[in-house]
């Protein structure tokens, strides 16, 4: 049974768009697919799982707390949207544009966010545990407390992104760019950072034993007191960085550049050099 049901307007409360339709989902996917742009729609608490909202215009648009589990979103537009707490448990998001959005204590496990623009957004808190965020752009985005174990992230970009205590315990971050992000007590054990740009990068206090470092490019970083018990940091290429007080212990540091590195109280017990 259909009914006359709308989409109301962020703020105002106006009616966006409104047609025959058997649920707000049902409402959604209708205008999506007319290509109605739904700019500073009020989707909040929706139900739209497994949703069809491929290329949709959601710009601007309140999604905080909606249901977004296993929807399509790949090339869809949510530059500046609020997705607070929303769930994108699987979702594809392949290819979007989430330009300076909101997705705080979001979920988004096993999400698809491949080539995704997530420049400036704010991911703090969220759960990304096993999501490919490979190459996707989260330049200068807040991760800070966020969870990314076994994330995929090869060739993404994370260059001036805070990552402040986040989790990425056995993620792939191969040949990230990660030039001065701030990962200072961050999670990154046993992660793969292999031909990584951490380029005046901040790890301080970072966990990084087991972590693959080699033939990364750490110029000027930050590790003071720095876990990187059992690196691999094989041709790692570390000048005028700050390693005082690290745990170097079992580290391998065979062919490793360290001129004018600041080793002082450095733990490298057992390293191989």
């Amino acid at each position: 049974m259909s009914n006359k049901i709308g989409i109301k307007t962020v703020g105002t409360g106006d009616f966006l768009f409104s047609a025959e339709a058997g649920s707000l989902k049902e409402l959604v996917e209708s205008a999506v697919a007319a290509g109605i742009d739904l700019t500073l729609a009020d989707l909040r608490g929706a139900d739209l799982s497994f949703a069809d909202l491929s290329k949709a215009r959601l710009n601007s648009a309140d999604l905080s707390e909606a249901n977004l589990a296993g929807a399509g979103l790949e090339r869809a537009h949510l530059i500046v949207a609020t997705l607070d707490r929303a769930d994108l448990f699987h979702a594809n998001l392949s290819f979007a544009v989430l330009l300076g959005a909101r997705l705080v204590l979001a979920k988004l496990v096993e999400a698809n966010l491949t080539k995704a623009n997530l420049c400036g957004a704010n991911l703090c808190s969220s759960d990304l545990s096993k999501a490919d965020l490979s190459q996707a752009d989260l330049s200068k985005a807040a991760l800070s407390g966020a969870d990314l174990s076994q994330a995929l992230l090869p060739f993404a970009n994370l260059s001036g992104a805070s990552l402040i205590g986040a989790k990425l315990k056995k993620a792939a971050l191969s040949a990230v760019e990660l030039s001065r992000a701030d990962l200072s007590g961050a999670d990154l054990s046993g992660a793969d950072l292999s031909g990584a740009v951490l380029a005046g990068a901040r790890l301080n206090g970072a966990h990084l034993s087991k972590a693959d470092l080699s033939f990364a490019d750490l110029p000027g970083a930050e590790l003071i007191g720095a876990d990187l018990r059992a690196a691999n940091l094989t041709g790692a290429d570390l000048p005028g960085a700050d390693l005082s007080a690290a745990n170097l212990a079992g580290a391998n540091l065979t062919g490793a550049d360290l001129t004018d590195a600041d080793l002082r109280g450095a733990n490298l017990n057992s390293a191989r050099k």
